[in-house]
């Protein structure tokens, strides 16, 4: 199970202190002013994901034990303040460590410190807001998340699906793999890597807001209520539909001759593991296309799906007989 932890994290001048310190920049940990306060397993862990000795760092005081006992790696964290969620990152190493958390997060005063420690092998800004959240997940519209939250089962999912997280850690309790012609079908939010030789790099990957919102929007608009992922050695398709016909989306959140070029290149390679044989293979943009970026799709037998207005979508279908010519080519057992 994915976990989905909200962490207050820029609110008083100490908070916005402490973002600058450890997530504005990383933290060289394998000094030895900090690497004498680590453990040897705790070193060897950290170093063994961060092979190079640095990492960004967060954490959490004794009383989030409970919650914090439940994180993992590969756990997704929301970084929020400002009414925004500012920032997402990825669990990479976890522990318990008050000495080392002092040294990245000096206490004032008698203050209680913190000794949960956790790095991230992969932070993306973002600009989220509360009220986009809070729909998401199901809170009341002006819920300001004044305190650390830990979402799981439903909510972790829904958040995973509305911003196609795909966090790159595999967790360790996770066994299951993909041989390069398996397929495993997942309801669209499922969220995990399928292999340890498919790794994509987290900084880029592991948030993709434009084009889970321009997922979400579409799936609405088009009352795609069943649409699931699947998982297969190219790697983790956007939106698989079987009615009212079988077809494979991609989306993309822009219109520049590079969007529309991966995802050509993602669909044809998405296509073979299709569970049953694609009949449409469709790329999916915030906004029309020029002439010549849809002659490309068109050309490879591929629809172009376009928004035109909040809610409102424009499909340019490719030629029907170059579409039945590519539909024939990316089947599996050709």
């Amino acid at each position: 199970m994915l976990h989905v932890l909200i962490s207050p994290s820029y609110g008083k001048p100490e908070a916005r202190q402490h973002w600058h310190d450890t997530l504005d920049q990383e933290v060289q940990f394998d000094t030895p002013s900090h690497r004498g306060l680590l453990s040897g397993e705790q070193f060897d862990a950290l170093i063994g994901v961060h092979p190079e000795g640095r990492a960004r760092f967060w954490g959490a005081k004794p009383s989030h034990d409970k919650k914090m006992a439940l994180v993992a790696p590969g756990d997704v964290v929301l970084f929020t303040g400002k009414k925004h969620v500012l920032a997402i990152g990825e669990v990479g190493v976890i522990f318990r460590n008050a000495d080392f958390a002092a040294r990245l997060w000096p206490p004032k005063g008698s203050a209680p410190g913190w000794h949960t420690v956790y790095s991230l092998v992969a932070f993306e800004r973002t600009d989220i807001t509360y009220a986009e959240l809070n729909e998401i997940i199901g809170y009341k519209n002006n819920h300001d998340f004044p305190g650390q939250i830990l979402l799981t089962d439903d909510r972790a999912q829904a958040v995973c699906e509305a911003f196609l997280l795909t966090p790159r850690q595999r967790p360790a309790r996770v066994t299951d793999t993909l041989s390069d012609r398996s397929v495993r079908i997942a309801a669209a939010e499922e969220v995990r890597t399928a292999h340890t030789t498919y790794e994509r790099p987290g900084a880029t990957q592991l948030v993709r807001r434009r084009e889970g919102a321009l997922v979400r929007e579409y799936r609405r608009a088009s009352g795609l209520t069943h649409g699931t992922r699947y998982y297969c050695p190219a790697g983790i398709t956007d939106l698989y539909v079987e009615s009212p016909v079988v077809e494979l989306i991609e989306a993309k959140g822009g219109t520049t001759r590079g969007h529309v070029r991966q995802a050509l290149a993602q669909l044809l390679d998405y296509a073979p593991h299709c569970p049953k044989p694609a009949a449409r293979l469709t790329a999916l943009f915030p906004a029309p296309l020029e002439f010549a970026e849809t002659t490309l799709l068109h050309r490879y037998g591929i629809d172009c799906v376009h928004r035109v207005a909040e809610g409102h979508f424009e499909r340019l279908p490719a030629p029907d007989e170059t579409r039945k010519r590519m539909v024939e080519l990316v089947r599996r057992d050709a």
